[in-house]
């Protein structure tokens, strides 16, 4: 079985670009091609794992008090 880009030449790609423009028309092409690549970006993004937006609960979370617990006194209770 051969790869997709050796199955897929020149005169393949006019007539599918030819289809979509009759399609969807002239006009909504340049809208349609910016949510594919926003999809696709979205897409990557979440696959990475990485976050360029970060949520606002996130960023606004005050440290946490990272110091010891003090030790237990060495007195031993009176009664």
């Amino acid at each position: 079985m051969a790869p997709i880009d050796a199955m897929i030449g020149a005169p393949e790609l006019l007539i599918i670009f030819a289809i979509i423009v009759l399609l969807f028309g002239a006009s909504r092409l340049p809208g349609l091609g910016k949510s594919v690549g926003q999809s696709i970006r979205g897409f990557k993004t979440g696959l990475s794992g990485t976050d360029e937006e970060k949520p606002k609960e996130l960023e606004a979370k005050p440290p946490e008090d990272t110091t010891p617990p003090a030790p237990p006194s060495s007195t031993p209770p009176t009664a």
